[in-house]
């Protein structure tokens, strides 16, 4: 998603959190708004200390994961697979996907979340034991993205329950899962990709 800043169109404004990978940004001729090298785009969101995890030191070996499709249309799905398979193989770093949310640390959410999704996704948020944390990746799961908001579609994830860590991209590769992962336990620091309102840059 790219912004204008003037009415000339030479300053260009991006917002990682609604990009598509269109790449305009890269073409503009505003120069240095291009996308972040790199793979380091999980940024925390929610109520966190800075580089701090809710679930403390006894989780960081041991995380259970329930992945949850909120309506996407395949591709982030793709790529949370991808990232359990040998190549890059999270389950070396202790993080391993399970079926129920009454046994899930994490709840990592993908799609933008269709109304007729809302109450189960409330659902399995409440049916977490705590502490928990929430995970939304990908453009649609942070804004709705070319979905939201519409007649069947909100906002994105936190339009329903809370937010902790938020991972760009579209969809995003399984490297920047897993730094999203590392952010959201505390092993590694948040990124600064993601500007929100108010925040400093």
């Amino acid at each position: 998603h790219i912004g204008q800043t003037n009415g000339s169109g030479n300053n260009m404004q991006k917002d990682v959190r609604h990009c598509v990978h269109c790449f305009r940004c890269t073409r503009s001729s505003a120069g240095q708004t291009g996308w972040q090298n790199g793979y380091e785009w999980g940024a925390q969101c929610g109520s966190e200390i800075k580089g701090k995890s809710r679930l403390g030191p006894a989780f960081n070996r041991s995380i259970h994961i329930r992945v949850v499709d909120a309506g996407a249309c395949g591709a982030c799905l793709s790529e949370v697979r991808q990232s359990g398979k040998p190549y890059y193989n999270i389950h070396r770093l202790g993080f391993f996907i399970t079926p129920t949310p009454r046994q899930a640390d994490v709840l990592l959410v993908v799609g933008p979340v269709p109304y007729n999704m809302s109450a189960q996704l409330k659902k399995t948020y409440e049916a977490m034991p705590s502490p928990k944390i929430v995970v939304a990746a990908g453009t649609c799961a942070l804004t709705g993205g070319v979905f939201g908001q519409s007649f069947s579609c909100r906002t994105g994830v936190d339009d329903v329950i809370p937010v902790d860590v938020e991972i760009p991209g579209c969809p995003p590769p399984p490297l920047a899962l897993i730094h999203g992962l590392l952010v959201a336990v505390g092993r590694k620091p948040s990124s600064t990709i993601i500007q929100r309102e108010g925040s400093e840059p």
